[in-house]
């Protein structure tokens, strides 16, 4: 088997403030922050590829040369002709953060538009990333086509791994999110949803709930995480809790969740031996709620010492 880590789905333009008025450009993404943290955690001998598609805009190429030079792959990224990516700005006031869209007509959203090339790049990787806000994003007809080829992936024995990452503001309507995140975990052997999310969304009672829940639909395994109140595991029925690390000090929480399952999976790709993982993951995201922005460096992760 290939030791290829893919992940599809949307990587935008950040522009976040940077005193007196200025604003500071940057590139992030659920899926993309899952890949780059997977990239930093997984042994040289994985590849890591993003899946996606841009725009031929000079913001475009600059992003493309921004994940090429994370050493992230980027041979499989569609390029369309007068499209763009997608953009959000980050809003501060008395310390809460709030953000701001532009993505309507970002490229990305014709992701799964070429279902050969689609297949060429789920057919390449040994494990498949994929998220809540990557289905929601596509038109009905493409989201139906990436469920069918990670379906296809699933019964080919591959890794296909799903964040619910729930964000009602992306989806036409609340039956149109439940349905479709549920064939997301059918369609997926390890499931990683937020509790908040699936208590708010789905109306968990607790995590037990949401374990049974994606369970029935067809889960193998699945991590719960529960921000500062740890990670439940259940993997192949068996059941372990995770307590979080302990933070000094919380900067940045954007990146909590993203960080924490690349460097889960990148850990459990390794060894097989997901409360370790776990652990790992947890010590990753505590270092980087403890930073600015949603990528941090690896040198500030201190993986060495993980």
């Amino acid at each position: 088997m290939s030791r290829r880590f893919l992940s599809i789905g949307e990587c935008m333009v950040e522009l976040s403030q940077a005193g007196d008025g200025l604003l500071r450009k940057g590139f992030a993404g659920d899926t993309f922050n899952t890949a780059w943290y997977a990239r930093a955690c997984l042994a040289a001998d994985w590849s890591v590829d993003y899946f996606t598609a841009l725009g031929d805009d000079a913001m475009s190429d600059e992003m493309l040369a921004f994940i090429d030079t994370s050493g992230i792959g980027t041979s499989l990224i569609r390029r369309i002709k007068g499209r763009t990516p997608g953009l959000y700005m980050i809003n501060l006031k008395n310390g809460e953060r709030s953000f701001s869209y532009w993505r309507d007509s970002s490229a990305a959203r014709s992701l799964a538009a070429d279902p050969d090339r689609l297949r060429e790049a789920v057919e390449s990787a040994a494990v498949i990333y994929f998220s809540g806000i990557t289905l929601a994003i596509l038109p009905h007809e493409d989201a139906e086509t990436l469920l069918a080829e990670v379906r296809r992936a699933k019964a080919a024995g591959k890794l296909v791994v799903f964040d619910p990452n729930i964000r009602p503001r992306l989806w036409s309507s609340y039956d149109v999110m439940h349905t479709t995140i549920s064939e997301g975990a059918r369609s997926s052997v390890l499931v990683m949803p937020s509790f908040d999310d699936e208590a708010a969304h789905f109306g968990d009672d607790s995590i037990e709930a949401t374990i049974h829940r994606y369970r029935a639909l067809g889960a193998v395994d699945i991590v719960v995480k529960n921000g500062a109140d740890g990670v439940t595991l259940n993997f192949a029925g068996e059941q372990t809790f995770v307590p979080a690390e302990k933070v000094k000090k919380v900067v940045d929480t954007t990146s909590a969740g993203d960080s924490f399952n690349g460097a889960f999976l990148a850990r459990y790709l390794e060894a097989g031996d997901a409360p370790a993982a776990a652990r790992f993951a947890a010590k990753v995201a505590a270092r980087v709620v403890s930073e600015h922005g949603a990528l941090v460096v690896r040198e500030k992760l201190r993986l060495d010492g993980g």
